[in-house]
């Protein structure tokens, strides 16, 4: 009998040994995506197969706390799984409604002798995955830090990629370039991969909160010369405190979701919403006073060195002169108007205010002129990266925009250091930015953020954060000495930095004229209209003095384009090299379209076979005139019309570093 028992026993202790060890599996709702979590040696991995091909080779997951590592030596304690197929409409956006469709596995891990475990969290979509830690504790008001994060992504081949180094890059201010990720020091994310002729992935972050921003290092060994061949790991490098410290922690706490969207060609990066869909539904109760719109600003002039941000003779943000931006705001169709450089505190190292104007500017009677017009004024809170400034001002400030009528301000840290001290996408800051875009809900203000974090789908739960920068925006077609944007930059944003979120990039620049000698928007006018389109952003500003908008054409396809969308298709592309977007309005039947090119001229030609069928449809088309040319002759355009149906074409001429705006309206029976 007791050999019987013990039998018993060893039998248990075999199969529990096993059940902990296995692997568990988990695949898209198409079966296309199959993700393999298991144990090696005591580590937690995960895989990636992709139509029955491997994208991502066994990559470890763990922590090492400033109390140990946690991922060494676990056994799997349990697993549940889960599914969900819903339809959720978005506030504003590139698509109404987004279906949020995945299969989710969830594996609790448990360390021998360690107070600490973890939950893997993997959602499985149709367009990629995402996972996320839950980090449970024995005592639940223990506090502890993440030194490092050890999760990794290893690829199976090495493979083209274009990002921005993370390290002597300020604001995500950086020119994305293609390069073997082997080769790459640590960049920013999101980063964008070539990985076979019809596999793309993009590497990123969803739902960013209490936590510092991702950055990702290679740490292959001996990577492969020729790009193939060897895997290529890269591992999370959060971005520290000053003091070394990634994150602090009290109790559990629950990351950041880790990304990896999967598409055939690039433009379905484009349409993903995979991110979105990892964040949480909106917190606000009533978003009725969230209002997506286009606007101009005083604010190009400035950057130009035609007017000042702070009070002198030629100071841009004078009661008259803002009262002429309305005027022609309101003339024209847009719902507001910028105009930095209001407040004290500009040019002088003064402290900053929000809650006083200089002498010269009257907001008071500026914002019951511009909503006698029907137009409101847009804020600015510049604070040269003085966080604890803004949070010291905000709540009053905000209730004093609020009662003004003010529904939107644009947000800006211009300085290395959030106060003198840590970086604005360390934990530091990313509780910053929230305290903001909190506060800002309470008084009904939108959000405008500048040198922001890199954007993570947060605008889901707190929709009044309309728009961020993060980028190489038009501003360095206006004084860079080394001659402004590439032509190739704005056919590489859509498939880099603009798949993190809505980017303010500020386009529709008329005049190419120089202050800095060779340094313009190297770009032709109709290409101007096409990015206006094809960069994203629902508070999109119409860039240029009003000076330079008088009497042109072109300014006619600018004032008929909405900012927000019922449906978005990306029917060509190539990064780095031409780019076409369409777009469906919201409540209506008209579409635009967006097409953009590098360097190289080129035709493109447009299938409409998004159209309905068996209706009839008028194209007006502002497209680069017969002597275009970004260097030579930036100006002509020309603007036709078309009868067009769902079996046309539409051919496109695209000048170098050119484009066309089209706008499709459905003809009545």
């Amino acid at each position: 009998m007791n050999n019987i028992i013990r039998l018993v026993v060893s039998f248990i202790l075999v199969c529990s040994t096993a059940l902990s060890n296995a692997a568990e599996k988990v695949a898209s709702p198409d079966g296309r995506i199959l993700v393999t979590v298991g144990l090696k040696s005591g580590k937690p991995y995960y895989t990636v197969d992709y139509n029955k091909t491997p994208i991502v080779a066994p990559s470890h997951l763990g922590f090492q706390f400033d109390k140990g590592i946690l991922g060494k030596d676990m056994k799997i304690t349990g697993t549940r799984t889960d599914s969900k197929d819903e339809t959720w409409q978005q506030l504003w956006g590139e698509d109404e409604t987004v279906r949020n469709h995945y299969n989710e596995l969830a594996v609790d891990l448990q360390e021998k002798g360690s107070k600490h475990w973890m939950t893997v969290v993997f959602r499985v979509f149709n367009d990629g995955i995402g996972f996320r830690y839950m980090i449970h504790t024995l005592d639940k008001g223990e506090k502890y830090c993440i030194q490092e994060e050890l999760t990794e992504i290893a690829l199976a081949h090495d493979a083209k990629a274009w990002s921005i180094p993370t390290n002597h890059t300020e604001y995500f201010e950086g020119i994305y370039k293609s390069e073997l990720l082997s080769k790459k020091d640590t960049i920013c994310t999101p980063v964008t991969i070539e990985y076979d002729k019809n596999v793309f992935l993009a590497l990123h972050e969803a739902a960013l909160e209490d936590y510092a921003s991702i950055n990702l290092s290679s740490v292959t060994p001996n990577p492969s010369p020729k790009g193939k061949g060897g895997t290529v790991c890269l591992r999370t490098a959060l971005t520290p405190w000053q003091n070394g410290v990634k994150v602090y922690c009290e109790g559990e706490k629950l990351t950041p979701w880790r990304t990896i969207i999967i598409g055939t060609c690039a433009g379905d990066l484009m349409t993903s919403r995979l991110m979105l869909n990892l964040n949480e539904p909106s917190k606000i109760e009533d978003p009725s006073w969230i209002e997506p719109g286009r606007y101009i600003g005083i604010w190009w002039s400035i950057h130009k060195k035609q007017n000042t941000w702070e009070m002198g003779p030629t100071h841009g943000a004078t009661t008259q002169n803002v009262k002429r931006y309305i005027d022609f705001a309101a003339r024209h169709g847009f719902s507001g108007v910028l105009a930095e450089g209001w407040n004290p505190g500009w040019g002088k190292g003064e402290r900053i205010s929000y809650l006083k104007a200089y002498p010269d500017f009257d907001i008071e009677e500026v914002c019951r002129y511009a909503q006698s017009k029907g137009v409101r004024f847009i804020g600015h809170t510049e604070t040269w990266g003085n966080a604890n400034l803004l949070e010291a001002q905000m709540d009053s400030a905000f209730a004093w925009f609020h009662r003004l009528g003010i529904r939107a301000v644009k947000t800006g840290y211009v300085g290395h250091l959030f106060d003198g001290k840590e970086l604005a996408k360390s934990q530091y800051g990313i509780r910053h930015y929230r305290k903001v875009i909190e506060t800002a809900a309470k008084y009904q203000i939108m959000i405008d953020n500048h040198e922001p974090a890199m954007p993570t789908g947060i605008q889901r739960t707190w929709p009044n954060l309309m728009t961020q920068e993060g980028v190489r925006g038009q501003e360095y077609n206006a004084w860079d000495r080394r001659g402004g944007n590439p032509p190739a930059h704005t056919v590489t944003l859509p498939f880099t930095r603009c798949l993190a979120g809505p980017t303010d990039f500020t386009p529709a620049i008329f005049n190419f004229s120089e202050v800095v000698k060779g340094t313009h928007p190297h770009s032709t006018l109709a290409k101007q209209l096409g990015e206006f389109v094809v960069i994203y952003s629902p508070l999109q500003m119409a860039a240029d003095a009003i000076e330079n908008y008088e009497g042109q054409p072109a300014l006619t396809f600018i004032e008929s384009c909405p900012t927000t969308w019922s449906k978005t298709l990306v029917p060509n592309g190539e990064i780095g090299k031409y780019v076409t977007v369409a777009r469906k309005e919201r409540g209506g039947d008209r579409w635009f379209i967006g097409s953009i090119t590098n360097e190289e001229a080129r035709q493109i030609d447009l299938s409409l076979d998004f159209l309905d069928k068996g209706a009839k449809y008028r194209a007006v088309i502002y497209e680069d005139g017969p002597d275009a040319d970004y260097e030579k002759n930036p100006y002509p355009i020309t603007i036709r019309q078309e009868e067009v149906t769902s079996e046309t074409t539409l051919h496109l001429k695209l000048a170098r570093s050119g484009g066309a705006g089209v706008r499709i309206e459905k003809l009545k029976n």
